[in-house]
């Protein structure tokens, strides 16, 4: 049997989750990622945190094979390029130097989460169906009818990625850190890794917090509190406003993650003379535990290490989730056990001559981040990391 033409492959845009059908789309997505539900996505348009008036203006993508629905992709049309994790501010600069509109433009990804997952939610006939040239052309059409300027797909998984590449797009890879257990039955069994040095200093930081009398309670899903869930949203609104921000999310969204997501949803308070001072918000799903948000009103020796990273170690080893994915920051992970990963974005960029001009900076820019990926991975703490630099 041959292969559908792609030509009878579409793509339309919605303005509202409500117009994809829930089965549908749970077909396409599956259930075990937090960020895929469909949940997640209606949470964010009933708590009024994805829409026009924000500039994350809903535009759900519907993929048709022979006219019938085989692919959808989370998507937002954008008038401003805050929450995505992928900065595109210079480009958006250059173009306004040169009197061009940069905005609207289309972005394909998971609002305010720099964490690496299917975008593309294809079923396999359409997935076999397309090619990378085939996706660029459709999402460079769509972008023309929606008068946007640009698409650009952030994050995706290693399947995306091979159905994405192409070697005259426009392609950016970045860095994080994220944790992984390897079989670890506790906390010292992962210590007992590293090299005698980096595992003192981390025994250190989590008795100096100990020792200013503060405590850790874990809390789930439909068991959180609403107290506590209280408690939590002022925190997260803490980290927002010390930087002079808004908060991306509102708390209808987290109440209602809690009672649509519940199987997700973890939140560690930190404890001391018997009130909260902290707390670090977590979504798990399949294998992998997503650190999201976190925030503290006063600040406290080695506190945010361990609320955010080492508790959230312990979530991992206690439900033998594999992966610990922190967020988009920083090197300060490397030397507490979080080893480099590369991630990845996809950019179409309607103007020739700035699609060039990106095309370069994008080509020189991946070479600093993969010399920096590879100097990083000779700086982690490990000992058999230790032992082979030692041979090196």
């Amino acid at each position: 049997m041959s292969e559908p033409a792609t030509s009878t492959i579409t793509v339309e845009a919605c303005h509202s989750l409500s117009d994809i059908p829930r089965e549908t789309w749970e077909r396409l997505a599956g259930t075990d990622n937090p960020f895929l539900r469909y949940e997640f996505f209606e949470a964010l348009e009933n708590a009024r945190c994805t829409r026009e008036e924000t500039g994350w203006k809903p535009c759900h993508l519907v993929f048709r094979l022979a006219g019938e629905i085989a692919g959808v992709a989370p998507a937002y049309l954008k008038s401003h390029s805050m929450g995505e994790y992928v900065f595109d501010w210079a480009w958006a600069d250059a173009y306004q130097r040169y009197g061009l509109d940069y905005y609207p433009k289309l972005l394909i990804a998971v609002p305010f989460t720099p964490s690496q997952g299917p975008r593309l939610l294809f079923d396999s006939q359409l997935r076999d169906a397309l090619d990378a040239r085939a996706i660029h052309d459709l999402l460079d059409t769509l972008i023309a009818r929606l008068g946007a300027h640009s698409w650009h797909l952030l994050f995706p998984n290693a399947e995306d990625q091979r159905l994405l590449h192409h070697e005259e797009q426009l392609h950016r890879i970045g860095c994080q850190f994220h944790w992984h257990n390897r079989g670890y039955g506790c906390f010292d069994d992962f210590l007992g890794e590293l090299t005698s040095r980096k595992r003192k200093s981390i025994r250190k930081e989590r008795r100096q917090v100990a020792e200013q009398g503060i405590t850790f309670t874990r809390f789930h899903g439909r068991d959180i509190p609403g107290h506590v869930l209280a408690a939590f949203y002022v925190f997260y609104q803490a980290t927002y406003l010390k930087r002079g921000q808004r908060p991306y999310l509102t708390q209808p969204f987290f109440e209602q993650i809690r009672e649509k997501l519940p199987d997700h949803l973890h939140i560690v308070m930190a404890i001391k003379d018997g009130e909260m001072i902290a707390s670090a918000l977590f979504l798990s799903g399949g294998n992998t535990l997503y650190g999201r948000y976190w925030g503290c009103l006063e600040e406290y020796n080695h506190l945010h290490f361990e609320t955010c990273y080492y508790q959230g170690i312990e979530l991992a080893i206690e439900r033998s989730l594999q992966t610990f994915d922190a967020g988009a920051q920083g090197e300060h992970k490397l030397v507490r056990g979080f080893e480099p990963v590369l991630t990845h974005s996809w950019h179409g960029i309607a103007h020739p001559a700035f699609h060039d001009a990106i095309d370069v900076f994008t080509r020189e820019e991946a070479e600093q981040v993969l010399g920096y990926y590879e100097d990083a991975k000779t700086a982690l703490p490990f000992r058999q990391n230790d032992q082979q630099n030692d041979g090196a």
